[in-house]
Formats: structure tokens, sequence, C-alpha cells
């Protein structure tokens, strides 16, 4: 269980990754009562002076400009979340929503959004108590944020929808009373402080680059490995060689490589007069490619930190100036280009890892036994594994196809340009399956073509982390059902355990 005191605006890429594993209880800092408190009263004293306010007192989207009666204000808030609750498709995972709920806390909790401390309250106590909303994940175009989805969670707090309790679907009102709550009657501006944000992207996006990350550390490990069972030459990770070129990825990507290889090895020692020139691009270009991913994932990065921690609400309450400002920070083009850029690097992981299993089956660049196994002929090895690597590698240049380059229109044309970025997050999931299963049988691959090494051996970390999937799966000597030792792989790859290997500081949320 991870326990965190909430300082709005504050929570860290580590705190993300914590919140998306773990069961959290939140509590928020008591310095953000003030400002939520000053917002919702800025917003009383409209009402109360009945100022024409967008989403206050009038309607939403194309129909702004109508103005609605003081009496009705508490049933428009009610009407635009019953109205939004319009998704399709699967329930996105508990995890996903705790994410989600608490980056929505959050950015109302800075205070410009003008929802009571109550609401924020109610949210907070859903998530503590591991109710969580039922959230369809289709129906968001990533702008005016995620109004579906937002629009699901949000009804929960009314008594609408449905929720997850224990691995359970119930009715909102029974998750409520789990949770200690009562139905509750939105106040002006609430259901629309609720709907507007981008915080379903977001967490897609997050999500994305915390696989990517996992599947960067994962893929140094196997692409190390790969070197020695193909007897690669060490010279391409000088650390001269990309100094000069400049790159501080790339630097940084080479020099995790050196931390694995060393300066040489039983293996290495047996090829030092070798008449090899060079070894092919999946080996010697190992930095240049994965540092060019590592500079995605960490830019992504930069980008994901600051919306998790902005105000993605519309319209804004600034309190000192009292002003309402209807602007646009709903649009989510930051994070549709930040899940295309990891897009890019986990397909790009994946499809040099493939290339790496294709030399290794390949006996004439190797200098191993075809398809890795012994009695080649009878024994098919590790033939159809790599045909396996492929189709997922080709999945992946479709996937990788970049979704922020799609507009479509909505709301009767008001709203005419929009970033697709739930899309754009929601299938990186899908691609870093992909690259698992690809560096899952890349590391059995690697394994076994280290073993046809024996006695010689790798450096002590190569060694050690050879020694995790050798504890799970066992030498390949001969044909057996293959699925369950890929599947092992990739759980191995998919864990995070080969993460101790890399220096943290390497890695944004490590």
């Amino acid at each position: 269980m991870f326990e965190l005191n909430l300082m709005p605006g504050e929570l860290t890429l580590q705190d993300l990754r914590r919140i998306n594993k773990e069961h959290t209880v939140i509590t928020l800092d008591k310095s953000a009562k003030v400002k939520i408190d000053r917002a919702n009263e800025t917003i009383l004293k409209i009402v109360q002076e009945d100022r024409t306010v967008y989403g206050v007192n009038t309607g939403f989207g194309l129909l702004a400009n109508k103005k609605i009666k003081k009496e009705d204000l508490e049933d428009l808030q009610r009407r635009i979340v019953l109205s939004h609750s319009a998704g399709i498709g699967e329930y996105v995972s508990n995890d996903t929503v705790r994410l989600m709920m608490i980056l929505k806390v959050n950015s109302l909790s800075l205070g410009f959004s003008g929802i009571r401390l109550k609401v924020i309250q109610a949210l907070i106590t859903l998530v503590n108590k591991e109710v969580y909303p039922c959230v369809p994940k289709k129906g968001s175009v990533g702008a005016s944020g995620d109004l579906a989805p937002l629009a699901h969670m949000s009804a929960i707090l009314l008594g609408y929808g449905y929720v997850r309790h224990n691995g359970v679907i119930l009715e909102a009102k029974e998750g409520l009373k789990i949770a200690g709550l009562e139905p509750m009657v939105l106040g002006a501006k609430e259901g629309l402080a609720l709907l507007n944000g981008t915080q379903l992207s977001t967490t897609f996006s997050l999500e994305g680059l915390f696989y990517a990350e996992d599947l960067f550390a994962s893929a140094i490990i196997t692409g190390s490995m790969t070197t020695e069972a193909v007897l690669g030459s060490r010279a391409p990770f000088d650390k001269r060689v990309h100094d000069i070129r400049g790159h501080q990825t790339q630097i940084d990507t080479a020099k995790l490589y050196r931390d694995m290889l060393e300066n040489e090895s039983e293996i290495s020692l047996t090829h030092v007069n070798c008449d090899r020139v060079q070894d092919p691009y999946s080996i010697r270009c190992q930095p240049q490619v994965m540092g060019a991913c590592l500079n995605q994932i960490r830019n992504s990065a930069l980008t994901l930190l600051t919306e998790a921690n902005g105000v993605t609400d519309n319209p804004l309450i600034f309190v000192d100036e009292a002003d309402v400002i209807s602007g646009g920070n709903f649009h989510a083009e930051p994070i549709a280009f930040a899940s295309d850029n990891l897009a890019l690097a986990i397909s790009e992981i994946g499809a040099l890892s493939e290339r790496r299993m294709a030399l290794l089956v390949d006996k004439h660049l190797s200098q191993l036994p075809p398809f890795l196994v012994d009695n080649g002929g009878i024994n098919s090895g590790f033939m159809i594994a790599q045909v396996t690597s492929a189709a997922l590698a080709s999945e992946n240049k479709a996937l990788a196809y970049p979704s922020s380059v799609d507009s479509l229109p909505t709301s009767a044309n008001q709203e005419d340009h929009v970033s697709m970025a739930t899309y754009a997050g929601r299938r990186l999931k899908n691609m870093a399956e992909n690259t698992a299963g690809i560096l899952g049988i890349e590391l059995l691959a690697a394994a076994q073509g280290m073993d046809f090494r024996a006695p010689n051996k790798s450096t002590c970390k190569i060694e050690e982390a050879k020694k995790i999937i050798r504890d799970e799966v066992s030498f390949y000597d001969e044909d057996r059902y293959f699925t369950d030792d890929i599947e092992k792989a990739i759980k191995i790859v998919s864990s995070g355990v080969y993460n101790k290997f890399l220096d943290k500081n390497t890695i944004p949320s490590f």
C-alpha cells in the first residue's frame, strides 16, 4: 500500500508509477483547502450576482450562448454528467482508474476550478476504499478533455453507473454505501469541472511511459546477452565513440552496455583475434538506436509530468484578479504527441530485438547451431519463435502510426480540432505487450546461445541476468511445447526485474 500526502501540483514520476501499481491511500494536504474554498466562493458570487459565465449558468459547447435560470443550475450539472456518460467498450483496469482519479484530484485541488472541497474529498474516499468507477475505455477524442470517461467516473458521485470493488461489479449506490458516502447534488460548474480535463489520456500515456521504461531496461539486458552469445565486439560501446557525437541519451545508453559487458569476459577472450571486421547493425548500433528511444522516453516523461501536475479544466477561476477565463487547457495535443513518440520508442525497441533474434538463429552470422538447437532437422528449435517475433514487430509498425495527425470535428463544429490523445495513449499497452513478447523470445534465445558457449562465461552482471531466466526455463535440448517457455520469459521482461541492472538516474521514473 502506498500512503500519499498529496500536495497539489507536486506529484513526482515515482509517485505516479507507484499509484499505478499499488493500492493508494491519499490525504489532501491542508494547505490546499484555502485555494479550493476561495475558488468556490467566486463561483457562488457569480451565481448570486447573476453574471453570465460559461459552464456556470450557460449551456455547453455550441449551446454556450443559452443562459440557464438559477433554479436550474443544479439540474444542469446533473444532466451534463449523465448525458456525457456515453463511453463504450471494456472497462479500463482498476490501476488505470486509480491513477486517473488521483490526477483529477490533483488538478481540482490547485484551486482554479471552483469546485467544493466536499466533492474532491468524495473522490479521495472512493480511491481510499478501493471503490473504483467502471469507466469504458472508448469514447474520448482528447478535447474538450476526456469528457465521456470522466463523466462515467463522476456519475458515481450522483448514484449512477457502476463500480468495481474487490473484483465485483456493483451499482453505484451500493458502491457509495461501501465507501460511506451518499449520492450528492452538484453545485454550479462542478459537473463541468469534473468532466473537463485530460486525466484519462494522461493516465494511458503515463502507463505507456512505464511500459517503455521497463522494456528499455529489459532490452539493454537482452541485447548485452545477445552480444556475448554471437561473439560481438565491445569496441562499438567505447565511450569515445559516443562522446564525439554528443547526444546525451546515446552517451548514457552506451554506458549501460559497458556496465553490463565490462571490459572483457571468458566468452569475449575466445574471439580476441577473430577475422570479423564489423558486427551487424543490430549489435553494433545498439547505443545509437536505444539512445534515440531513451530520448523519446525522457522527453515524453517531461511532458507527462507537467500535465499530471497542471490544470486542464475550463473555464478557469483566477481568484486574485476576480477573472473567469474560457481557454483550451483541456486540449490534449501535448499528450497525443508524447504518446506517439512513446509508440515510436516501443516499436523500435521491439524491432531491434527482433533483428538480434534473427541473427541468433542464423548459423552463418551467429556461429551457433542452426535455430539454436542440436540435431537440427529432427528439431526445429527457435525457428517459429523467430517468426512470432517478426509477426509482433510488424503489428507494432502499424500501431505506431501517429494518432495525433488525425482530427474529426465534434459538437457541431464548435470543437473543430481534437487531439485523439486518448487512443494515442490507449494503444501503447498493446504495443508494449507485443514488444515484451519479442524481448521474451530474444531473452530465451540469448540464454540458449550463451549456453552453447559453455564452459566459458560472461560477465557477472550478464550471468546474473541469465540466471533469472534459467531459474524459470531450462536449456532447450530438444523440441517441446514452446509457448509456456515464452510466457515465462515475457513475465520476466514485463516484471521490471531487470530494472535493477540500470543506473536509476538513467530512467525518469525509476
